[in-house]
Formats: structure tokens, C-alpha cells, sequence
């Protein structure tokens, strides 16, 4: 009889608490406050929508939303009257991520009263969610022998740093060239930017090059993977540079990204013919002006020579003849 009392009396207090709330008189809104409000979820990477329209990309991320300011409650039933408005004016953000079940996240304000009869909010400065796998989702990748169970969409950030199953996995990158000494550059090419970033070509090394390395890129996971390239572009002076795309999807289950240039020489320009001159004609010819000649130079007179006197000639002595015998 007791236990039967107390359940009725406490079924005429719940009664009374609804009528109250029921029959409150609706609180007065004013002023729009503008909330920033930081979004996180675990794992990191969720789309985050309020009223249907996206407001964040990718989680973590800060975010301004809309959100009331001030309320004026009827006086009657203050309480009643607070707990309406708190209800009517929370905020519902939906996170989604491929793979796990949406989660639902509801920002209650908290009520201050001012000066009169006049009440602020208070909104909270962050919003987060863990999410649950989806059940299907999970079975898929269990049975793919070539994904880690449960690192589908597990995404490399800087928050979690080797963490990831891309991460822990190692890569063979061998490349190389002839003439060699090449210089070898790489860079990220996404087709999913809003996910995984683009990124400009870095220098590696002259060819040949080898090495062993992880999937350290920012935002990669085994299901955008099949959405990213990494480009080599291999240059050297006298020759055409030579540039190779490797998707990574290929390469993390290849355990290689490899390659061979086969350098081609630039095109030396070809030197111009000499000119031929133009044939003069026998007028123009002549009418070209002599050479300057060189006017005579004045006649130079010169000392007459001495004159040494004659001297006699002399004979040769004539000797007498001698007689001749017989």
C-alpha cells in the first residue's frame, strides 16, 4: 500500500513538472552571438554538418557558428520557461566519416541571468566525437588481405605520428639513369586535395638512387591512396628532363616504387649559313670612289760629287825586242 502511494504521488509531481513546461509562456529571443567552436573527432578526418549545410571539411578544425545570445523568459514559470529555451536553442552538428556510423553532437547552452529580467548564453568552445566502426564496413576489410584490419580509413596526421599502418609500412625507392648523375626530385599529386595536399617537387639525390622509406604524407590513408600519385622528375644539364607518376595505392601493395630514364640530349641549334653578298654591277663598280693617292714628295737635290784630278795614264813598259835565232 505504501510503495503503491509513493508511485502515485510521484506520478502527480512528474504531471506537474510537464503541465508547467507545457504551459510556460515561449521565451523572448534577442541578439545573434557569433560562437567559435573547435571540432574534433577520434579518428581525425570527419566532415562535420549543422542544419544540413557542411561547415568543416575535415576535423580537427575551428569553426564560428550562429548561435543565440540573449532571452527574455516569462516570469510566471522562470525555470520551465529557461529549460524551453536551452532545449529550442541547441545546436545539432552531425559528423560523418567513411567507414564508421554518423554521430550526432548537441551543444546546450548554458543560461546567465543579467540586469532585469533578461538572460544571456553561454555556448561551449569545443565539440568532439568518438566514433563507432560500421559493422558492414568492417566485415569488408576484415576478409582484404591486402589492408591492416581496421586501418581503412585510419589517416597519417602529425597528432598521432607513427601510429598508422602507412606509416609502419616500408617502401623500396630505386631510380636510375643514363647518362647518370642525374637529379632526382619528388612530389605528391592528390586528386582529393580537401584530404591529402598537394605538395612542391623536393630534392633526393643524384642518380642512382636507393632507399627505404615510409608513407609519411599528411591526410593518407588506404582509401585515398587510390587517389594519390607521387611524381619523379629526373633532370640533368644537356639533357631533356623526364618526369613518371606512381600511384601509391600500387606502390604500398607493390612494397616499391622503382624506375629507369633514358636520358635524351636537348637539340644544339643549328648555325646560320653565311650570307651571300649581293653582285655589284659593273656601274656600281666604277662608281665607287679611287683610293686616296699618295701626292708626290719634293725633288731632293743632292751634293754634286767630288772630283778628284785625272790622273795619267800609264802604258805598260815596253821592253826591246830580242833577236830571234835560227
Amino acid at each position: 500500500m505504501k510503495i503503491f502511494s509513493a508511485r502515485i504521488l510521484g506520478l502527480c509531481f512528474l504531471a506537474a513538472a510537464c503541465s508547467g513546461t507545457l504551459l510556460a509562456k515561449g521565451p523572448v529571443y534577442s541578439g545573434i552571438q557569433n560562437q567559435t567552436v573547435t571540432l574534433t573527432s577520434e579518428p581525425a578526418g570527419a566532415a562535420v554538418y549543422l542544419n544540413g549545410q557542411l561547415i568543416c571539411a575535415s576535423t580537427p578544425a575551428v569553426v564560428t557558428i550562429p548561435c543565440s545570445g540573449f532571452i527574455t523568459p516569462d516570469k510566471k514559470n522562470m525555470s520551465a520557461a529557461i529549460k524551453r529555451a536551452q532545449y529550442e536553442s541547441r545546436v545539432q552538428l552531425v559528423f560523418k566519416l567513411d567507414g564508421y556510423q554518423d554521430g550526432e553532437v548537441a551543444l546546450l547552452p548554458k543560461i546567465a541571468p543579467l540586469k532585469g529580467n533578461k538572460y544571456q548564453f553561454a555556448w561551449p568552445a569545443t565539440a568532439s566525437h568518438v566514433f563507432k566502426r560500421d559493422p558492414k564496413v568492417q566485415r569488408v576489410y576484415d576478409q582484404d588481405p591486402t589492408i591492416v584490419a581496421g586501418e581503412a580509413h585510419n589517416r597519417v596526421s602529425r597528432d598521432k605520428a607513427g601510429q598508422s599502418a602507412l606509416e609502419q609500412t616500408i617502401i623500396r625507392w630505386f631510380f636510375d639513369s643514363d647518362p647518370r648523375g642525374a637529379r632526382v626530385y619528388w612530389r605528391v599529386i592528390s586528386s582529393v586535395p580537401a584530404e591529402v595536399k598537394n605538395t612542391n617537387e623536393t630534392y633526393l639525390m643524384t642518380t642512382p638512387f636507393e632507399e627505404t622509406r615510409s608513407f609519411n604524407i599528411l591526410g593518407l590513408t588506404y582509401e585515398n591512396s587510390r587517389d594519390v600519385q607521387i611524381e619523379i622528375k629526373v633532370s640533368k644539364k644537356g639533357y631533356e628532363d623526364q618526369i613518371k607518376r606512381f600511384n601509391v595505392r600500387q606502390a604500398i601493395d607493390q612494397q616499391e616504387i622503382s624506375g629507369f630514364f633514358e636520358l635524351v640530349p636537348k637539340e644544339q641549334p643549328q648555325s646560320q649559313p653565311a650570307q651571300a653578298q649581293p653582285m655589284q654591277s659593273v656601274q656600281q663598280q666604277y662608281q665607287q670612289p679611287y683610293p686616296q693617292q699618295v701626292p708626290p714628295q719634293p725633288y731632293q737635290q743632292y751634293p754634286p760629287q767630288q772630283q778628284y784630278p785625272q790622273q795619267p795614264q800609264q802604258y805598260p813598259q815596253q821592253y826591246p825586242q830580242q833577236p830571234q835565232y835560227r
